[in-house]
């Protein structure tokens, strides 16, 4: 007896085969010739482009990165120095900038030397000294009060250093009085944020901040050096 056929067959009772194995074995051949086929307008554009989309998904990664700035997060990831070594830091910020204010005073104020008071000294590692303070008041339930004074001292900062551009390149809308304002505004929010700092240390910081600006005046006599060396070792590393 003959075996009884498993496939399929037609009303004439002609058997069908199965095909479904070729079309994919040839749509598998037609990817792999369309993706090593080369280029039909010049030899090496498929190259030249893979490597320019593979730069651009590296520039795209590295302006990610950017924009989450690492000195938005540096004081978290970063073990923070005793609250003492940041609060003289913020004084000489506040004197630099009371310098700059002076300096406007001229009849023909050297703009770029101003502007460039803001990226020199102890203003040039503000935003991470006033953020520490802030850190440190968040700890004693200060944390909204001095995150708010850190925010208009930037900000007014900011606007500042705009103004001093402008006024670089002539531009009348950036006026002295504006910029004077401005200066105002910043060390206003650095008092405020200094008004978080308990007492006896914001009197150990103005006393560093003191014999920072005067190292002569005495205040390493009578053991006050033994007192503060260790404390101005961290500030001069902080600035």
């Amino acid at each position: 007896m003959p075996s009884a056929s498993l496939l399929p067959a037609t009303s004439a009772g002609a058997q069908l085969c199965p095909s479904l194995a070729r079309p994919l074995r040839r749509r598998c051949c037609r990817v792999k010739a369309a993706s090593t086929a080369p280029p039909s307008n010049g030899i090496g554009i498929g190259r030249r482009a893979a490597s320019l989309a593979g730069v651009a998904a590296w520039l795209a990664t590295a302006a990610g990165r950017a924009e989450a700035s690492p000195f938005d997060n540096y004081v978290k990831r970063k073990k923070l120095e005793p609250l003492e070594a940041y609060v003289p830091a913020v004084l000489l910020t506040q004197d630099q900038f009371r310098d700059l204010e002076k300096s406007l005073e001229f009849e023909k104020p050297k703009y770029d030397e101003s502007r460039s008071l803001l990226r020199s000294g102890p203003a040039s590692s503000l935003r991470v000294n006033i953020r520490a303070v802030a850190q440190y008041a968040s700890s004693n339930g200060q944390g909204k009060a001095a995150t708010d004074a850190v925010d208009e001292c930037l900000r007014a900062l900011e606007d500042l250093d705009s103004l001093l551009l402008k006024a670089t390149r002539k531009d009348p809308s950036a006026s002295v009085e504006t910029m004077r304002s401005k200066i105002a505004v910043a060390l206003g929010a650095l008092d405020n944020l200094l008004q978080t700092v308990p007492s006896a240390v914001m009197d150990k910081g103005k006393a560093i901040a003191d014999a920072y600006r005067t190292p002569s005046d005495g205040y390493y006599e009578e053991g006050n050096g033994a007192e503060l060396d260790p404390s101005m070792k961290q500030l001069q590393d902080i600035l």
